[in-house]
């Protein structure tokens, strides 16, 4: 089972995807790919943590990878029962400024195989950002094609997406679960 979960900035999506590996009730890996490059992201990272901890998800095991994220599901694979990764659009930002060029196709590429293969249930976590007004300069323009050709890829890959709205999942495809407990 893959479950691809988009939303907004603040919309409930991580905390919706850690509800959904805490149903499962097995083994679980957290890939983070966020970077604590300022005081801002670091103060978002250690909240992340802290809604983990309130939802009795302490026990996980978390790899924070920003890059090599094919090749940490890779690693997941002997001994995990689910992985969450979160987020696709902070690890699609940290592959497009990277200093290698190729870096982005080659890691989108892996981490699409990887996805059509692996037999881990998976929840994906990304920003939904193409919404709204076209951005102005030519990166942030690049980064919302790339991220909605992403989109697209992972969810043909998924056998359920969500999109989640001020904190309510609204199914796009695949069958409707009951409302999780933050949702009710």
């Amino acid at each position: 089972m893959k479950v691809f979960v988009l939303g907004g900035m603040k919309s409930g999506k991580s905390r919706l995807a850690s509800e959904i590996a805490q149903a499962s009730a097995k083994q679980t890996v957290l890939i983070a790919t966020a970077t604590g490059n300022d005081d801002e992201m670091r103060r978002r990272i250690e909240r992340h943590r802290l809604d983990r901890l309130e939802q009795n998800a302490a026990d996980w095991q978390v790899i924070e990878e920003p890059v090599a994220v094919a090749e940490a599901l890779l690693e997941c694979q002997p001994t995990s029962d689910i992985v969450v990764i979160d987020c696709l659009t902070l690890w699609l930002t940290n592959l497009l400024l990277a200093e290698d060029k190729t870096l982005l196709a080659r890691e989108q590429k892996a981490l699409l195989q990887v996805l059509a293969t692996t037999k881990l249930e998976v929840v994906l976590v990304s920003n939904e950002v193409s919404m709204g007004v076209i951005p102005l300069g030519e990166l942030s323009r690049r980064f919302c094609d790339e991220a909605g050709v992403l989109h697209q890829q992972i969810a043909g890959l998924c056998d359920t997406v969500i999109l989640s709205v001020a904190g309510l999942p609204h199914y796009l495809k695949g069958a409707a679960r009951p409302p999780l407990k933050s949702h009710r």
